[in-house]
């Protein structure tokens, strides 16, 4: 679906179908509008839409804390002008402010402010309600991008695309480059390893993770197998709550689990080992009996972290 490109002006709203003159001074006749078409920016987003700004975004709505975390590392933070609540929350470090609150939840947009802002592009995660936002900003003539920063699996493309959209392609190859440094590195140290299986619970208890959540391909990336791979029914974002007595029947050698992300120092670690360990029948979990439990702060375990 192709989204259009919004005017800028009531005026060119309302003439936007009609050649539009102007004599100059020395009697040339320009068309207006002209440069704009001309610096038109047409990209594919993560759902294989092509969507068509205006140029590259000078304002825009950046809905997800990652995405947001992502837009800031390729070096175009100063164009956001609207975030959700959970990035005002996670973010202490960007310096995001309660007026720039246009939304309390990836379901749960003000379009209307959305819209009060005047963003020349809206950007959102394939969980959000991005089929509704397209057909509400559509009204507005605002384009909609979906952009996928949590998910590990499409972190290159994510960057690649956020890059398009601000015109900063340096910056994210900047990124690009860091990671895939890192990526380099640890495939190397893996080669000759054998995979580990792993249970990977994040947040919930026994709120595990399936193929397409992101987390399945670190553990992958990581030289793990994932004990639920075979498993389906997860929600959007790939994620399913499993009958514990499943988790000691497939007996992990390596428990990870996740809480919920703090840019800020906290201090939880030994108090969720201690409670995992205490779980009715873990102790037979081969993992838990050889102390392969490991437990970490969400920013380290999603998106580029």
């Amino acid at each position: 679906m192709t989204t259009t490109l919004r005017r800028r002006t009531l005026l060119g709203a309302s003439f936007a179908a009609l050649p539009v003159l102007a004599l100059a001074a020395c009697g040339e006749v320009t068309v207006e509008g002209a440069d704009d078409a001309a610096a038109q920016l047409t990209v594919v987003d993560d759902q294989d839409r092509e969507v068509v700004l205006p140029g590259p975004a000078q304002r825009a709505v950046v809905i997800n804390s990652y995405a947001n975390e992502f837009v800031r590392a390729i070096g175009a933070g100063e164009h956001v002008v609207g975030v959700d609540r959970t990035s005002l929350d996670r973010l202490p470090y960007l310096e995001l402010t309660e007026d720039q609150v246009i939304a309390e939840g990836l379901d749960q947009l003000n379009y209307e402010a959305i819209a009060g802002l005047e963003p020349d592009v809206v950007i959102l995660p394939r969980n959000a309600v991005w089929q509704e936002a397209v057909e509400q900003l559509g009204a507005f003539d605002i384009p909609v991008v979906i952009a996928t920063a949590w998910d590990t699996e499409v972190v290159d493309a994510t960057l690649t695309l956020l890059g398009e959209v601000f015109g900063v392609d340096d910056g994210a190859q900047a990124v690009l480059d860091f990671r895939a440094e890192i990526a380099g590195e640890l495939e190397q140290r893996l080669a000759d390893v054998e995979p580990v299986s792993v249970y990977l619970e994040t947040v919930e208890p026994y709120l595990t993770t399936l193929p397409g959540s992101g987390f399945h391909a670190m553990i992958l990336a990581a030289g793990g197998t994932n004990v639920f791979e075979d498993a389906s029914g997860g929600d959007a974002q790939e994620e399913l709550t499993v009958d514990p007595s499943e988790v000691v029947l497939r007996d992990p050698q390596f428990v990870l689990h996740e809480f919920e992300p703090s840019a800020e120092p906290v201090d939880r670690f030994d108090a969720l080992r201690e409670e995992l360990t205490a779980r009715p029948g873990w102790s037979g979990i081969a993992a838990v009996a050889e102390g392969r439990i490991g437990v970490a702060n969400g920013w380290a375990t999603s998106a580029l972290g």
